[in-house]
């Protein structure tokens, strides 16, 4: 990866980053373990190909906040999951995660039935045995299962219910952070105006 690409990956984040911090709707979305937002180039091949919220997005002052800088390197977890999710669909680039319970769970169905979107459940309880050590093994396994609950393809949203020691999330992919800014922002408004709130 040359400097070029580089200087233009970190760049695209920082601007997705800046849409997420100027909607304060987006803090009702923020789960215990905090959110990250990564970004994965078509040449990516480890985490350490993959830029990140260093510290990842906490609250301020009721606005979504990056804890840190952004930086290669910065994400584990779901720099795995973006690489495995780009050996599926090479156009996804970037993705965030998000809260998720019973109230958001309701609110995703409805709002990706709106909007046309691809959407699935991962139940951890069904993750085998043998994967629960190997994070790259269960994520392999949690990418699969998100594409087969959603019918084959790769939904734009899905999330996973929380396994032994691990709060649920929710995910939302994309093509580039700047889509996936805008989008997570639309959804944490829509959710918003729905009424109703995180506990």
């Amino acid at each position: 990866m040359d400097l070029k690409e580089k200087i233009d990956m970190i760049g695209r984040l920082y601007l997705g980053l800046e849409q997420i911090e100027d909607c304060e709707e987006f803090s009702a979305l923020i789960p215990e373990v905090r959110t990250n937002f990564v970004y994965a180039s078509k040449k990516s091949a480890t985490p350490e190909d993959v830029v990140a919220v260093d510290g990842r997005i906490s609250i301020v002052d009721g606005f979504p906040k990056a804890t840190g800088r952004i930086k290669f390197g910065a994400s584990s977890y779901m720099a795995h999951l973006v690489l495995e999710i780009q050996k599926k669909d090479s156009e996804i680039r970037s993705i965030i995660d998000f809260a998720n319970n019973l109230e958001i769970a309701e609110f995703l169905q409805t709002y990706c039935k709106e909007k046309g979107w691809d959407f699935s459940v991962v139940d951890r309880r069904f993750e085998p045995e043998n994967m629960k050590d190997a994070e790259g093994e269960a994520i392999s396994w949690m990418v699969e299962e998100a594409i087969r609950a959603a019918g084959g393809k790769m939904p734009r949203v899905f999330y996973e219910t929380g396994a032994v020691g691990k709060e649920p999330v929710s995910i939302l992919v994309g093509k580039d952070p700047l889509d996936v800014a805008e989008q997570i922002c639309e959804l944490a408004r829509s959710y918003h105006e729905s009424g109703q709130r995180t506990k």
